[in-house]
């Protein structure tokens, strides 16, 4: 068969009903990492950070930098990859615990679907061994070890190859700004692990079937804990400093004195180790995804794999004085995602629609020729990857929860040109034009436009009530609501 005939055959093949594509059903491949900002993509632009095998994926098939996780920590972003809905129907506002069972939960319709599924690395659920449909887990779970009896499975593999040595060699908080290098081989860090469990996979799953594979990795998330050679390129690279607008002078004193501030100026050494250390985990995750796309094409299982790579939100990394996550600012909210099947009918796209995490499930259903349950919020990224021209929705909603502090409890809209942001506790708005001014130094005041998006805040909110909405005005809500009345049972 010859290319041309192949792609029209495959891209027939992910829209047509599942009987009729299961001869020709792709593989699925879920790359994703942890606390990955948007910007740190060598085909985002940022002037430092090497990111060569996702660069790659991205030029060989859609790269949508107007992404972003609508709710912007590890559980509530991770129930939205899980069921493809908005925070208010999969129910997390905030940080909660991920449900222990959903009307829609991806490797459950995968399964469902005849596919062979596996997830390796974090998954962030609770308990920490539920399965929601996959297969099996092989889990990387490090730093959350609390469960009586639990350890991850990274964990073991370590224990068994190195029984002596700390698991946690560093001593870095795993919310910390500290940056150090990986004092062990190289090959028992958590990222390799990830990467050399996936490989095992490819070469020994069975021919006969398609498989769905989600290789999670927990870095580049704190601990910024590279090998020494990616630390030592990045300290001796002209690494950009953080940004902060004056509207961030608040943020300047340092929220704690300990290992994991939210906030706080730092001097200009602690941040350059702290990006280092950043730069360098994004640099050895892309090192380690490109092991796996190498296996791919190894086994000559690329040209019918539909890979997508996201993350689950980003880290602010000094950024207006803030560290970690759970902000409404673009260090914070926006993230990595690419969408890459050279059997997809499309090459070499770069699309500004704005996505959000909700998307990729029905992505991956469309491409699997499985249908997509009504329950589902996102929309296929396939649309607009083969006709740019699709309708698409012309904002996405974002929120968090109190988190940190009361001050932190917020929700925005942005369609990837201006940011709208309500501050639930004060009542406060900032704006901001993201094409002219990407980093949000600059809150603007054109009172039209404040208008226009504060209406629009009005309406996505007013559904949920008096507590939210009345007399068509953002009502402020200085207590806390970490999940909604849709969240599929009481939280533990």
């Amino acid at each position: 068969m010859n290319r041309r005939t192949f792609l029209k055959t495959a891209t027939l093949a992910a829209s047509a009903p599942l009987v009729s594509a299961q001869a020709r059903r792709p593989n699925l491949l879920l790359l994703m990492s942890d606390q990955h900002r948007g910007d740190c993509l060598g085909v985002a632009g940022h002037p430092v950070v090497l990111t060569p095998n996702l660069d790659r994926l991205a030029r060989g098939g859609a790269y949508f930098p107007c992404a972003y996780s609508s709710t912007p920590t590890c559980t509530p972003a991770r129930s939205a990859l899980l069921t493809g809905m908005s925070p208010w129907s999969h129910g997390l506002l905030g940080y909660g615990q991920v449900a222990a069972k959903y009307s829609v939960e991806m490797p459950q319709l995968m399964r469902d679907a005849g596919y062979n599924t596996l997830g390796i690395g974090k998954m962030h659920w609770t308990p920490q061994r539920a399965l929601h449909g996959f297969h099996r887990t092989i889990l990387d779970e490090s730093g959350r070890e609390e469960s009586p009896g639990y350890r991850s499975d990274y964990r073991s593999w370590l224990f068994s190859e190195a029984p002596t040595v700390n698991p946690e060699p560093t001593g870095i908080d795993w919310n910390g700004y500290a940056a150090k290098p990986w004092p062990l081989e190289e090959r028992l860090h958590p990222t390799a692990w990830a990467a050399e469990t996936a490989i095992h996979f490819l070469r020994t799953a069975e021919a006969s079937k398609p498989w769905f594979l989600k290789v999670s990795m927990e870095r580049p998330h704190s601990p910024y804990d590279p090998p020494a050679r990616w630390f030592e390129h990045y300290m001796a690279a002209k690494l950009p400093p953080p940004v902060a607008g004056k509207w961030a002078d608040k943020y300047k004193p340092k929220s704690s004195e300990g290992s994991a501030p939210w906030h706080g100026e730092f001097d200009a050494e602690t941040t350059r180790r702290a990006r280092a250390g950043y730069f360098g985990s994004v640099s050895y995750v892309d090192e380690q995804m490109g092991r796996i796309i190498k296996e791919l094409e190894a086994l000559g299982q690329l040209e019918n794999t539909c890979i997508v790579f996201l993350a689950d939100h980003g880290d602010m990394l000094g950024d207006h004085h803030l560290w970690r996550k759970s902000y409404a600012y673009e260090p914070s909210a926006r993230i990595p995602m690419i969408v890459h099947w050279p059997g997809g009918g499309f090459h070499g796209r770069v699309l500004r629609n704005p996505v959000e995490i909700r998307d990729v499930l029905p992505t991956l259903l469309e491409a699997a020729g499985i249908p997509i349950p009504e329950a589902v919020e996102g929309k296929s990224l396939l649309g607009p990857a083969r006709r740019p021209e699709t309708e698409w929705r012309k904002w996405i909603d974002l929120e968090h929860d109190l988190c940190y502090s009361p001050d932190n409890h917020w929700n925005a809209l942005t369609d990837g040109k201006w940011k709208y942001i309500f501050h639930a506790k004060s009542g406060g708005e900032q704006l901001f034009h993201l094409q002219e001014d990407p980093m949000e130094v600059t809150e603007r005041r054109d009172p039209a436009v404040l208008a226009e998006w504060r209406a629009r805040m009005v309406a996505h909110l007013a559904v949920r009530g008096p507590k939210w909405v009345e007399g068509g005005k953002l009502l402020v809500r200085p207590e806390s609501q970490l999940y909604s009345p849709k969240y599929p049972r009481s939280p533990r």
